[in-house]
């Protein structure tokens, strides 16, 4: 490749291939019999109440602090951290949040930006790594899986008064 358009390092290559893997886990790992459709953990997570949604919160969230590793700019990383949010609030939401999940694929989308990122042209070296802004957006992301979990949990307790009395 020229210099405009650089070469992953060996340890950058990894972690991408290591990435896509964990994307292709959560996102399209299992092929649905009769269809080209794939899913992958990330909805049937979303089947298991509070606990199912933070963990694939947290996985999507790892792909997103890889790739500020990698140098994605604050832009981007914004964008990953937004896709895993409609994710997250979509997905909490019974059913019909479940069908989201199945279509959204943020794990996917993030995939795409971050590889998108890595074939810009780098005329200038390569950015630090912002902490800050970083540790901000998954802060932010935090505190939605958060209201989520508190909307569940009233909500479970307004079902259990209504029922039990």
């Amino acid at each position: 490749m020229s210099k405009l358009f650089p070469q992953p390092s060996e340890a950058q290559t990894a972690t991408i291939i290591r990435l896509r893997r964990l994307s292709r886990l959560l996102d399209s790992a299992i092929r649905i019999p009769g269809t080209s459709y794939r899913i992958g953990l990330d909805p049937l997570f979303g089947l298991f109440p509070g606990g199912g949604d933070f963990l694939g919160t947290a996985l999507s969230a790892y792909i997103v602090i890889e790739a500020a590793r990698l140098g994605v700019p604050r832009a981007a990383l914004a964008q990953m951290v937004s896709n895993i949010i409609v994710d997250t609030v979509s997905g909490s939401v019974p059913v019909l949040g479940d069908l989201v999940d199945l279509t959204w694929k943020a794990n996917v989308k993030n995939m795409v930006l971050l590889e998108e990122h890595l074939n810009i042209p780098h005329p200038q070296p390569r950015k630090q790594t912002d902490w800050l802004f970083l540790a901000l957006l998954l802060a932010g992301l935090l505190l939605v899986v958060m209201v989520m979990a508190a909307i569940s949990v009233m909500l479970l307790r307004w079902i259990w008064t209504a029922i039990v009395g």
